[in-house]
This record gives structure tokens, C-alpha cells and sequence, in this order.
């Protein structure tokens, strides 16, 4: 994932997007061919990007086709993607992309399922493994090499050794 459409900006069809890759420049390009994709419902298909420009850590981004106010609207959650056959295998080893980590398969370090890496999540503090329990609740895994010691995409696994408390339900 390149990006998340957040809110809409202006009048124009202008949305506001939160990056979500370490090349924005290149990602949010004119030109650019993103595939757009929701959580639940339908997905909007193919976005082309016109025209971009930073604004406040974020992103403004115009797509071919958004005019008006409403038609951004319709793009508000919508996560924007490039197709993996595009991208290029991280130089650094200990590097991933999302894609490589969506689906894997989350154990202890006695090989105890933990669950399913659903998503990671970019904030300002470092990156979060979001992992679906086996009970049904999401756990936040800080994505750092004392709590994830192994990441073994071949092997379709990571090994967590989280402190206590990491993994359990947050409290009603």
C-alpha cells in the first residue's frame, strides 16, 4: 500500500492522502497507475493520478476522472496499491513489503499460533504488525527485531516474542 485517501480538499476533486511508502514523489507522480481498494464494498479499480503536491505531511493528489467535491467523496478510505510485479526486492535484508507480511502466519517462539498478519501500520513511532488472534481481536506488534525476531516470507511465518500483555484483548 502507497497510500490512503483520508479526506477530500477543495472543490476540484483535490482528496488528501496519507503516504504509506518512502518514494511519494515517485508513487503519487502524474501518470502514475494506482489500484484503488476498499476494506469492504466495491472496489473503485484503476486510479491515474494528474496531478500532486506535498501538504503537511500528507498528500494532495487529483486522479483522471475526480472533477467535483463529490466524486473525491467517493474515494474517502479507499487504500491505494501498486501491483506487486512492479516493485523491486528491498535492497536491505531486513526490509519487507507489505505485501510480503499481509497473510503470514504469526507464532510464538515455541511455535504457539498466534494468529494472522492482517495489515501494518506506518505511524510516527515506527511500524505495527496488525495481527488477527485466534480469538477474533487484533493485536498491534511493534514491527522491531526484539518483539519479531524471525520474518520468513518462504516459510510463510513470523515468530513473535512479545512481552507479556501484547497480545491479549484491549480491556472493556
Amino acid at each position: 500500500m502507497v497510500g490512503v485517501v483520508v479526506r477530500v480538499h477543495g472543490l476540484r476533486g483535490e482528496v488528501v492522502v496519507e503516504p504509506r511508502t518512502d518514494s511519494p514523489q515517485e508513487r503519487f507522480a502524474p501518470g502514475a497507475v494506482l489500484q484503488a481498494r476498499r476494506r469492504q464494498g466495491s472496489d473503485p479499480g484503476q486510479l491515474t493520478v494528474t496531478a500532486a503536491r506535498p501538504h503537511s505531511g500528507r498528500w494532495l493528489v487529483l486522479f483522471e476522472g475526480v472533477t467535483d467535491r463529490d466524486g473525491a467523496e467517493q474515494l474517502r478510505g479507499v487504500q491505494l496499491v501498486v501491483p506487486t510485479a512492479g516493485l523491486a526486492e528491498p535492497a536491505d535484508p531486513e526490509e519487507f513489503h507489505v505485501h510480503q507480511l499481509t497473510g503470514l502466519r504469526a507464532e510464538l517462539a515455541d511455535g504457539t499460533p498466534a494468529g494472522t498478519v492482517t495489515d501494518v501500520v506506518h505511524g510516527p513511532g515506527g511500524s505495527l504488525l496488525v495481527v488477527r488472534r485466534p480469538a477474533g481481536h487484533e493485536a498491534l506488534v511493534p514491527f522491531v527485531s526484539a518483539i519479531v525476531p524471525t520474518v520468513d516470507p518462504a516459510g510463510g511465518r513470523v515468530v513473535l516474542d512479545p512481552p507479556e500483555g501484547l497480545l491479549d484483548p484491549a480491556p472493556e
